[in-house]
């Protein structure tokens, strides 16, 4: 009976500790899953010095203020935006619309994009970079980015944006990477305290 009861515990130990190691962090599903992205070797844009140290990404707290009932504007007839980027590449993007919405009493607005020579998997997907007041400070001073789907738009031509869902370009991990460069005519006149913060290298 002695060893049985020997077993069982360990039995119970080795099963917390599985489920220590399967604990994933952050707060919310969004905040969960880019975790998850960074702490594997084959996802991360880490350096292999940052991948070893990390502990998880830098958020601010979760705040409903932050998601927004955003009006659409389509701009159909608009010329492809070439972007540049932190290299030599240009990023062609086509100008999808633009939203404006209300954060703290200030109505606001942003361009949304969509790249011109997406694939059928990201046919949907549409490019949402912005600059704030939190820039250089709090936040990663090349900007943030908002992935939005086409499919998200309501009938009534709203489109919910989540800045809780801000993160930052890969660019802010490592310079092996080529990122579209936040146009200046995408800057809120406001601090965004939402989203993932700046990285600390």
């Amino acid at each position: 009976m002695k060893h049985f009861f020997v077993f069982i515990t360990m039995i119970t130990m080795v099963s917390c500790n599985s489920q220590g190691k399967r604990k994933q962090l952050g707060k919310t599903d969004f905040q969960k899953s880019l975790n998850s992205k960074f702490k594997d070797a084959t996802t991360s844009p880490l350096t292999k010095k940052g991948l070893k140290s990390f502990k998880g990404l830098d958020f601010y707290p979760v705040n409903e203020t932050y998601k927004v009932k955003a009006k659409i504007e389509k701009t159909p007839d608009s010329p492809t935006f070439n972007f540049p980027t932190t290299t030599d590449r240009v990023a062609v993007y086509e100008k999808y619309g633009v939203i404006t919405f209300t954060i703290e009493n200030k109505e606001l607005k942003l361009a949304i994009y969509k790249n011109k020579f997406s694939t059928e998997k990201y046919k949907n997907h549409l490019f949402l970079p912005f600059l704030d007041k939190t820039n250089g400070t709090t936040s990663y001073g090349g900007g943030r980015f908002i992935d939005v789907l086409t499919t998200d738009e309501q009938k009534d031509g709203t489109i919910e944006i989540d800045f809780n869902k801000a993160y930052n370009p890969y660019c802010a991990y490592s310079d092996r990477y080529s990122c579209p460069i936040t146009p200046r005519d995408n800057y809120l006149d406001i601090e965004i305290k939402a989203g993932v913060k700046a990285y600390q290298k």
